[in-house]
């Protein structure tokens, strides 16, 4: 069992920067693949980055690219999210996920393939 806990999360003004961790306990974080998915109010929790293994695959969806990045650290069993240039369209709850995968590679962008979640951690972002 995985137990996975965000942080960093807060309030920032438009073009600001913040920078999300997940630490995650109680497995092999390097048998995982992870990912960052958000939730704005009234709408389905959707698909952000998602990072492979090693670390090696990285994949975000397009209207983060350029502005974030995914980032992970094995020996501290950490994934990062540095979001810079924020915008109000941003907003809403950040979760890191956490799926197992056999190929060192694997990446995984729909939220029904992740098995483990965080508890969230907000973004406010005002303009």
């Amino acid at each position: 069992q995985v137990q996975l806990v965000e942080s960093g999360g807060g309030l920032v003004q438009a073009g600001g920067s913040l920078r999300l961790s997940c630490a995650a306990s109680g497995g092999t974080f390097g048998r995982y693949a992870m990912g960052w998915f958000r939730q704005a109010p009234g709408k389905e929790r959707e698909f952000v980055a998602a990072i492979s293994r090693s670390g090696s695959i990285i994949y975000y969806t397009d209207s983060v690219e350029g502005r974030f990045t995914i980032s992970r650290d094995n020996a501290k069993n950490t994934v990062y999210l540095q979001m810079n240039s924020l915008k109000p369209a941003d907003t809403g709850v950040y979760y890191c996920g956490a799926v197992r995968t056999v190929f060192q590679g694997a990446i995984r962008k729909d939220r029904r393939d992740y098995n483990y979640w965080g508890q969230g951690a907000q973004v406010t972002v005002s303009s």
